[in-house]
């Protein structure tokens, strides 16, 4: 089991339910998915680009990412219904776990000069998104074998029904939000 999933059960749940006084158990919020996404505005010049780009996507999550497809047609950006521009792969479970551990303690810290995660990108609704600029900051990408440096969204969905809630849990799970 993943240490973040024993963290989640031991500590963060417990301390949750004391912090927001709920009644019942299962209106704890916990984790529901973790998407991410890349998009790539070169696909419809380069078709490797997307077998790239769904290849770092599965080294860095586990998981084998599938390609997201336009769904109109844009005659300003040459762009065809049904075109592959970009990949995503859902987590959930002990995947999602593991790589939500590996994000807060190894990947975003090796970004330069980070001061924390942005604490304004929550929803309405107590789901969170991030966005990174490069895909160098995971420790399986190997340098030498990227072609382009691509950014990605990574959007963490929780069961929590107001921001203040997913914030603190995303906090006591360990994410280093900016003071």
């Amino acid at each position: 089991m993943p240490r973040l999933k024993e963290l989640y059960n031991n500590e963060v749940a417990p301390a949750l339910m004391k912090r927001f006084s709920y009644k019942n158990v299962m209106q704890i919020p916990k984790l529901y998915k973790v998407v991410l996404n890349v998009g790539a505005g070169d696909a419809k010049d380069n078709p490797k680009a997307i077998d790239n780009i769904i290849s770092e996507l599965t080294t860095i999550t586990g998981q084998k990412a599938v390609p997201t497809v336009a769904k109109k047609s844009v005659a300003n950006f040459k762009l065809r219904q049904g075109m592959k521009i970009g990949a995503k792969v859902t987590l959930r479970g002990d995947r999602m776990y593991e790589f939500i551990d590996k994000l807060f303690n190894f990947a975003l810290p090796r970004v330069r000069d980070f001061r924390g995660i942005n604490p304004n990108g929550f929803d309405g609704r107590g789901n969170y998104t991030l966005g990174l600029k490069e895909q160098l900051i995971f420790p399986e990408i190997d340098y030498d074998k990227v072609d382009k440096i691509r950014g990605m969204n990574i959007s963490i969905v929780t069961t929590a029904r107001t921001d203040e809630e997913a914030r603190e849990l995303l906090a006591l799970l360990g994410a280093p939000f900016a003071k």
